[in-house]
């Protein structure tokens, strides 16, 4: 396999690419390093994979990792489509998993324009370069924020999903419609994702595990919404990428050949449980300012696993003690200014 992963400078991407590597293949990883969190971090992910920093290029030139042998990275934006058409053209690529994304519910309230460029227009050019280049699977990070104000629970993919809540959730509903016009008019396997709440080591910092492990080792105060009446559905970052891994290698008969599949650890832990241990790991309590519900947020996320279980025999394998306890040891070696 030649593998195609964007958003490869991000959280799951950077984590994908090296289990992809670990693994013998060929990977090439695209990123456009935009500023929405600090692009520190997402330098210091790629030089973890051996991408430096001062070689980057705003042409888009694929630079070789200097620590894995069949890694590759350019700074290329998916809303670009001359440079997508271009690298496609050139790298007959066989599987694209996009994780590329303007990220984050809250921000997409705030910058609307933002979503629809990159979560719209550079999810359709990735489809189109799919459909030129006879891609064989076409795998893409949808999210579980598209079950919006769904009352029932467990998430299942058998549920209506028409009220997003968030303009983010809309464009990810949006990506699952059009992944399944492309396959059926063209032929071309698609399977989404719908991730649930992901963390773990690189995490991004906007996130709650990151916010919350940031501001406790500092003493700073920490936001707790809904007054902490919120469960989530938190998954360790491990799990995910064997899920993706998994999924990448998933061949189905049936037409459209288009697949959707929730992942997650199956287990809503409530918010004010996760402080606790992330309060434990760190040997510090928390300073909790409590606060309301925040448009675009839900109370509850929880997701049925059952499908993508018989698809893949995918089972998640970390507790939420363990998956806590393993992102605070990075956090105290990294993510507090210790790098």
């Amino acid at each position: 396999m030649k593998i195609l992963v964007t958003g490869a400078a991000g959280f799951i991407g950077f984590h994908l690419a090296e289990a992809l590597l670990r693994q013998g293949e060929e990977v090439v990883g695209i990123d456009n390093i935009n500023d929405y969190y600090d692009v520190n971090l997402k330098y210091d992910r790629l030089a973890e994979s051996g991408i430096r920093k001062e070689q980057i290029s705003d042409k888009g030139c694929l630079l070789k990792s200097h620590k894995y042998e069949k890694y590759r990275f350019g700074k290329i934006d998916i809303t670009d489509l001359p440079k997508l058409e271009q690298l496609f053209k050139k790298e007959n690529f066989t599987h694209v998993v996009n994780l590329a994304a303007q990220a984050g519910v809250r921000y997409s309230i705030e910058n609307p324009h933002a979503y629809v460029q990159s979560n719209l227009v550079g999810y359709v050019n990735l489809l189109e370069c799919c459909r030129h280049h006879k891609i064989a699977h076409f795998v893409y990070a949808s999210s579980s924020s598209v079950y919006g104000a769904n009352s029932k629970i467990p998430f299942s993919e058998d549920d209506k999903v028409e009220q997003p809540v968030s303009l983010y959730a809309a464009t990810k509903k949006s990506n699952e419609l059009m992944a399944y016009t492309y396959s059926h008019l063209y032929n071309l396997q698609t399977t989404g994702l719908r991730f649930f709440t992901v963390y773990g080591p690189w995490g991004r910092p906007d996130m709650a595990p990151m916010l919350f492990a940031n501001a406790i080792s500092n003493g700073a105060p920490i936001k707790v919404f809904n007054n902490g009446d919120m469960q989530r559905d938190f998954t360790y970052i491990d799990d995910i990428v064997e899920g993706i891994v998994r999924c990448i290698n998933l061949k189905t008969m049936k037409f459209p050949k288009v697949e959707i599949f929730n992942i997650g650890n199956s287990k809503p832990e409530n918010l004010m449980a996760f402080i606790a241990i992330i309060e434990g790991c760190l040997g510090k309590k928390a300073i909790k300012n409590y606060m309301p519900m925040q448009d675009g947020d839900v109370k509850v996320t929880y997701a049925d696993t059952r499908k993508l279980n018989e698809a893949i025999r995918y089972q998640p394998k970390y507790s939420l003690e363990k998956g806590v306890t393993k992102f605070i040891n990075w956090f105290k070696l990294y993510g507090n200014g210790n790098h």
